[in-house]
Parts: C-alpha cells; sequence; structure tokens
C-alpha cells in the first residue's frame, strides 16, 4: 500500500474536482430539489443532455466531447 502512494501523482483528480465543481456551480446551486428523486433526475439530465453533448471543452480544443469523438474517428478512418 506504501508503494502506491509514491507512484500516484498528485493531479489524477483534477479533472473528476473540475467537473464536480462545474456541475456544482452550473446546475447544483441553481436549483431547489424536493427530492433526491428530482436532484438525481436533473443531473443526470443536464450531464447527458448539456454535458456530454454540448458543453464545449478547453481540453477538447474547445469542441463539444461528441464533436470531439466524431472528429477523433473521422481521423481513423481517414489513415
Amino acid at each position: 500500500m506504501r508503494l502506491l502512494l509514491f507512484l500516484c501523482n498528485c493531479h489524477d483528480n483534477a479533472v473528476a474536482e473540475s467537473f464536480f465543481q462545474l456541475l456544482k456551480r452550473e446546475r447544483i446551486k441553481r436549483h431547489i430539489y424536493s427530492t433526491r428523486d428530482d436532484a438525481r433526475t436533473d443531473i443526470v439530465e443536464y450531464i447527458e443532455m448539456f454535458y456530454n453533448s454540448k458543453r464545449r471543452h478547453s481540453f477538447n480544443d474547445l469542441l463539444s466531447p461528441v464533436e470531439y469523438e466524431k472528429k477523433f474517428t473521422e481521423r481513423l478512418v481517414s489513415v
């Protein structure tokens, strides 16, 4: 177990932390949910309908994940 501590990178969680910070800022703090089910439904909808398909990401050359995957697949086919 001790060996794993030396092999881990302190930036491993950076992507997840960035995502959850954004989720809280753009979605959770702007809504008041009456039930956990309402919250769960809204968050899943946000991730599936907006975050994954439309939101542009600086890491992906300002493309949405769907657009980035499409370009990546096109490059693979053309090779």
